[in-house]
């Protein structure tokens, strides 16, 4: 798997359905450069059984992330068309009515590549017939990118596995505390506590102070 982490986040322009309802051409992150962090996360499928609990998880969570100028955007390799029909159906039977932030259509496959999330792959046989080994959609991957485009953490879950929006919401907490104090975070850090100076006496200070 590619490690993203320090490079780049990989460009795209698609199709997408914001606002719950409004279908937009070319959508992009380079919208959010220099505004906000971003929050790209991929999941398998509409219509599916974990992806509805993951995607209305982050928006019960959409207050806090926007608190923090941090954009939702959602991925996966349906159509524009699929994720219109599953945002119009009730959360009680199944779907996502309510979720507001972005839904990207990848129907190429080319986001979920270009981001190494793509379950499966192509390939040729011994006729040179062009085959498919695996499901081409895209693991449970999650990408925290600053505002200057560079990814800054990532998570890759596999297809039974779901998330955690708490622990996505933690790094953007953690990413914002150091841009804007210069301090690292220790293990298990949340928003309120403490950060530690990158030197052998900070860390020695702090781990004076907070380990027995």
């Amino acid at each position: 798997m590619a490690v993203l982490v320090g490079k780049k986040a990989p460009q795209f322009n698609a199709q997408a359905v914001i606002n719950g309802s409004e279908f937009v051409d070319n959508f992009s992150l380079d919208q959010f450069l220099g505004e906000k962090h971003v929050i790209l996360f991929f999941y398998p499928k509409d219509f599916t059984f974990v992806c509805p609990t993951e995607l209305h998880a982050f928006q019960e969570k959409l207050e806090e992330f926007e608190s923090r100028k941090t954009a939702i955007v959602g991925v996966s390799t349906d159509t524009e068309q699929s994720h219109w029909g599953w945002l119009q159906l009730d959360k009680s039977n199944g779907g996502i009515k309510g979720v507001t932030y972005p839904l990207v259509a990848d129907t190429n496959k080319t986001i979920s590549k270009n981001y190494d999330v793509l379950a499966g792959d192509y390939f040729y046989d011994d006729n040179d017939m062009l085959q498919a080994s695996g499901e081409l959609v895209a693991y449970r991957g999650l990408f925290l990118i600053d505002k200057e485009g560079i990814v800054r953490h990532q998570i890759v879950n596999d297809l039974p596995l779901g998330r955690n929006v708490d622990e996505a919401l933690r790094m953007v907490d953690a990413l914002q505390f150091n841009e804007e104090n210069g301090e690292v975070c220790p293990a298990n850090w949340n928003k309120g506590k403490t950060g530690m100076q990158a030197t052998h006496q900070g860390v020695a200070e702090f781990l004076e102070k907070h380990v027995n």
